[in-house]
């Protein structure tokens, strides 16, 4: 069986939530089927991981998406019925790119990650081929949520991006064969969209083995959130758990640090770095465990978040006991929830927090070790994908 992927974001280093996600995919169906990878690249320095990914034994195309070119074209369409989320992903070479290989090596399946790519899925040359979309999560339920907590004008825009962004969820879910997402949450809201659709919840995996410290656990009292940090809901989250609650965990804790870690501050994030703050914001890291396992507690503050936030299984895997918010703790699998505070308020992070801080390292990973991660394999978590794309390739034979 051959399959064509296509990806928004060249899924290497699996080192932020989407990228790590279709990794795994590759790493699981490469074995089992010819797997041609299509994923659109943002810069240079993306562009020359493709290598990494061949390593796998799959056909890689890499297409630049030009960001400059396509936040203009998108600025300008503002009054149009187009998803920005579409816009943003506009790739020139792209359509040329799938010509070629549907002429050469015309998929049995196509496997589309996330709406974005969806859209391509269901445009000529690839229209009349059997598809199933890894949507995951429901974007268009997070662009009405942020609709409502923005102040004007981006208040309107992701009101905009709610209302086109769903109208196309929905013609996307009835084309599909099958349509996945990461847990029941988004099953719900994408089947008020469109209910005769086949979907199926395939949630997120971990790997433990690289999680795993090797060393004691961390007592002194030092905080980590993890996360790409220019993203709206991560920088939201970051901005508030600042601003909210560190200064009450500093106020009974003055030894304590708080780590930002991610990608790409915002400069409101960097200036919460000051000699007296307690805050550290890395930006780019070539890897994140050391800093996971150099703290006693992670939190995922997030007040705008939909499906299952990778970053909180890795740190439980990681050894660390996390606190989390509500919209964080309704998209993870009930047999991590013992391993997570939940925390509704300022007030509830910071009580959270402290009551961790006061227990020893050896307490704290024995909270974190309650989580059950075994069964959260990525390969048992999307060993199912391979059947729904045989199923879908049958299926359009038999019509044929």
């Amino acid at each position: 069986m051959r399959v064509l992927y296509l990806t928004h974001r060249l899924p290497y280093a699996p080192n932020r939530g989407d990228r790590i996600r279709a990794y795994h995919t590759i790493r699981t169906l490469a074995s089992r089927l010819e797997l041609e990878v299509v994923s659109l690249v943002h810069d240079d320095h993306e562009l020359a991981q493709a290598d990494r990914l061949r390593e796998l034994g799959v056909r890689v195309h890499a297409i630049a998406a030009p960001r400059v070119r396509n936040l203009a074209h998108a600025t300008l369409r503002l009054a149009g019925r187009r998803p920005l989320t579409h816009l943003l992903l506009d790739a020139p070479g792209l359509p040329a790119a799938l010509r070629r290989i549907v002429h050469e090596r015309p998929p049995d399946v196509v496997l589309a990650y996330c709406s974005g790519m969806a859209r391509f899925a269901l445009e000529s040359p690839l229209s009349g081929f059997p598809l199933v979309v890894d949507l995951v999560d429901v974007d268009s339920q997070k662009w009405a949520a942020l609709s409502q907590s923005s102040s004007w004008p981006k208040r309107w825009i992701y009101a905009r991006e709610a209302q086109h962004l769903s109208d196309f969820e929905r013609r996307m879910a009835q084309a599909a064969r099958s349509t996945l997402v990461i847990n029941e949450r988004e099953r719900d809201a994408l089947r008020a969209l469109a209910p005769a659709s086949h979907l199926v919840v395939m949630p997120n995996g971990i790997d433990c083995r690289p999680l795993a410290p090797g060393a004691a656990a961390e007592e002194r009292p030092h905080v980590v959130f993890c996360g790409v940090m220019n993203y709206t809901p991560n920088v939201d989250a970051a901005l508030w758990f600042s601003r909210n609650v560190w200064p009450a965990i500093r106020a009974r804790r003055p030894d304590a640090r708080f780590f930002l870690v991610g990608s790409d501050p915002i400069p409101s994030l960097r200036r919460l770095q000051t000699p007296d703050s307690g805050i550290e914001v890395t930006g780019t890291v070539d890897d994140v465990r050391p800093y996971l396992w150099q703290s006693a507690v992670a939190v995922a503050p997030l007040l705008t978040a939909r499906g299952m936030q990778n970053k909180v299984l890795e740190a439980l895997g990681a050894g660390l006991p996390a606190v989390v918010s509500a919209q964080v703790f309704v998209g993870l699998p009930p047999s991590v929830h013992q391993a997570c505070r939940l925390a509704v308020s300022a007030d509830a992070f910071a009580k959270e927090t402290l009551s961790l801080l006061d227990l020893t390292g050896s307490q704290r990973r024995a909270l974190a070790a309650s989580a059950d991660l075994e069964r959260l394999s990525w390969e048992s978590q999307l060993l199912p994908l391979y059947r729904l794309l045989s199923d879908a390739s049958a299926a359009a034979a038999i019509a044929v």
